[in-house]
């Protein structure tokens, strides 16, 4: 083969790869930082030839973006119910599927919160607590949910201080902005905080389930990429990664569920 064949050759290969690549972008719920940086990373390790982007946020504010045409592939909410609202108004390219359950705890990066429950919170020596907000942030609203079955809402109100989101919240604490937080079990799993203070995990029967799930939007319904990532997040490689940072997987039982 000749020098300029040889070129021909790898210009031909060249173009073939980029006609065969495909590029999408997840609108994923900030829980999920950790746990998909992780899945992305492996994914990408095996098809080196595409290109899956991820943007973390609130789950209500990218329910509302997509309504609104946002060029979302595919979207993990941290409720379940807003990928079954935008199922219902035809902006879903497949059939909503549960990803896991997740748990809140309470952490601090400054304190031994395993030692710590709710009530303490009232201690006059707390003077700020982190939560996502409750209007568009499922974390939120259970975190409101939980202190309102304990009958602390309205004691620990004027100390709450709201993320955009919960790793918005989670920053909160581990700057010292906080004391301490109502945060998710997997991010304070990750190991860079796990070295810092510790949890304690809120009883599940205080708040409603974090049932999660994600669709493929409309917008994906023929990208073969999407479908492939959709198929691999529910992989049993993936699911080891989702027990790691502390989500329950939807088909574990309930009982199962509330002795994590």
């Amino acid at each position: 083969m000749t020098r300029a064949q040889r070129w021909l050759f790898i210009c031909s290969l060249l173009w073939s790869l980029a006609a065969t690549a495909e590029k999408i972008t997840v609108a994923a719920a900030s829980d999920l930082k950790f746990a998909m940086d992780d899945i992305v990373a492996t994914f990408k390790g095996e098809h080196p030839g595409d290109d899956v982007e991820v943007v973390y946020g609130s789950s209500g504010n990218f329910n509302t973006q997509i309504q609104q045409g946002a060029p979302y592939d595919l979207f993990f909410s941290a409720d379940i119910g807003f990928p079954r609202e935008l199922a219902k108004n035809g902006l879903a390219a497949s059939e909503v599927k549960p990803y896991a359950v997740g748990r809140i705890v309470l952490w601090s990066a400054g304190m031994d919160a395993s030692k710590m429950t709710l009530k303490d919170l009232t201690d006059p020596t707390i003077t700020k607590v982190a939560i996502a907000n409750p209007k568009h942030a499922p974390y939120g609203k259970r975190a409101e949910e939980a202190l309102r079955a304990s009958g602390l809402w309205e004691k620990l109100e004027p100390k709450l201080v709201f993320g955009e989101t919960i790793v918005q919240a989670t920053q909160f604490v581990q700057t010292g902005n906080a004391q301490v937080g109502i945060v998710a079990l997997s991010l304070v799993t990750n190991p860079e905080l796990a070295q810092k203070g510790g949890y304690w995990l809120i009883p599940a029967n205080l708040h409603k389930p974090l049932e999660q799930g994600f669709i493929i939007t409309k917008r994906a319904e023929a990208s073969a990429l999407a479908k492939n990532f959709a198929d691999y997040v529910t992989s049993k490689p993936v699911r080891a990664v989702m027990t790691k940072y502390g989500f329950v997987l939807p088909d574990e039982s309930a009982s199962a569920a509330k002795k994590r």
